[in-house]
């Protein structure tokens, strides 16, 4: 039977790594630094891993770090950012505030990042890289969830629209304001791809030669994919929580969850409900991500890919679901559709934070003197409607709720 690649074996002696030298020898020098991490990537990881000493760089000049690759200064400079603080007050299906247990737009990046680990780690990528796009993959999030999204959409029709993903990127390039030197977070070109998540429009120059890329990276793609993975299972914990979804129907209606809770009554019996609720959600997530690795390695392996640019220049995504799998996740998006996001009680509550911030927005348009300072001097280069957007974007569910007080003196109710 085939099975992966073996890592590659050229070894980095500068960083202790000689030929033939055990591995796990050289693994116990202190101290670590890049050079010694980069070495243990070659040595570890896939050939068609992106390996960070790889790196196409960043938009701007900066030392390398000495303690940490590329990737790891990218991922801690993400958790250090103020968008990613922001995202705890933002909505991931129930409104901020709703519940003490109820998932926020930062405990679903988090899930995110994990699950990502996970799968890059079983398929020998770049768990760095992969968590950190995860981690990113956020912060250009609304506040209301995708019905905020949808609404600034609306509102920004005339002047370029409102995507989350292109958002992401925008915050990281442009709008985090930290260092003296460059604006945004001059993350590296990896990072970056995978916020765009179309590799096209991270395409490279090669001499005078433009490169086409179809695909972003395969720890870009795993990325995008657990987060589908994140908020399948738990979307389904949140409505058991909240009461709104109903054990017995998903048994009878949701192929998904049956498989889970039949594995779960087989290994452990008759279980209290809580206990039965959280080992069930976590056994989907084990059979989704058991699932994308084998699917993967499979891909992988049919399309003979040798390196991170055969895997952009592959015509189609490597990292996906089983047939099957794909089938039952889709069943299951539907019922959460029919049973979950459009139920009243959750939905009422953001169609009214949502009016709210449609009028938020157009009071800015007619009074920009009302946006914030750093805001109202990026109308200049950006345009009203461009800086009231990203203004409005950066809130949380709790600020926009105060900012329309204060501007109508009206409550949400």
């Amino acid at each position: 039977m085939r099975t992966l690649a073996p890592p590659r074996g050229d070894a980095d002696q500068q960083a202790g790594f000689a030929p033939g030298r055990n591995v796990s020898h050289a693994l116990g020098r202190m101290p670590v630094d890049r050079l010694e991490l980069e070495a243990r990537e070659r040595q570890m990881l896939a050939p068609y891993a992106q390996m960070s000493a790889e790196t196409r760089g960043r938009q701007h000049a900066e030392e390398a770090p000495t303690w940490r690759t590329h990737f790891q200064r990218d991922r801690d400079r993400v958790i250090h950012s103020r968008a990613f603080r922001r995202l705890e007050g933002k909505t991931q299906v129930f409104l901020n505030g709703s519940g003490d247990h109820l998932r926020t737009r930062l405990t679903h990046t988090m899930e995110v990042a994990a699950i990502s680990r996970n799968i890059a780690r079983a398929l020998r990528l770049n768990e760095d890289l992969a968590e950190t796009i995860a981690l990113a993959h956020d912060l250009g999030h609304s506040p209301i969830g995708h019905k905020g999204e949808s609404m600034l959409d609306r509102l920004m029709k005339d002047h370029g629209g409102f995507e989350h993903n292109r958002q992401s990127l925008r915050v990281v390039e442009e709008l985090e304001r930290k260092y003296p030197r460059f604006p945004g977070l001059n993350l590296s070109w990896e990072v970056r791809e995978g916020l765009a998540k179309h590799g096209v429009a991270f395409e490279s120059v090669e001499g005078t030669r433009r490169r086409q890329h179809h695909q972003t990276s395969l720890e870009a793609q795993i990325a995008n994919l657990a987060d589908e993975v994140a908020y399948y299972s738990h979307d389904l914990d949140d409505g058991l929580d909240s009461e709104l979804l109903d054990e017995k129907k998903l048994l009878k209606e949701v192929r998904v969850w049956a498989k889970a809770a039949r594995a779960v009554k087989r290994q452990f019996g008759e279980l209290p409900a809580e206990s039965r609720r959280y080992y069930t959600i976590r056994q989907i997530i084990d059979q989704q991500v058991t699932d994308v690795v084998h699917t993967t390695e499979a891909h992988i392996l049919e399309a003979g890919v040798r390196s991170a640019d055969d895997v952009r220049t592959h015509r189609k995504a490597l990292v996906q679901y089983s047939p099957e799998r794909r089938l039952e996740n889709l069943e299951l998006r539907k019922y959460l559709y029919r049973n979950l996001y459009y139920h009243p009680v959750v939905a009422e509550p953001n169609n009214r934070a949502i009016r709210m911030l449609s009028e938020v927005f157009q009071t800015y348009i007619a009074h920009p003197k009302e946006l914030g300072l750093a805001a109202r001097k990026r109308i200049p280069a950006d345009g009203l409607h461009r800086a009231v957007c990203d203004y409005v974007a950066s809130m949380t569910d709790r600020y926009l709720i105060q900012e329309h007080h204060r501007l109508f003196g009206l409550h949400l109710g």
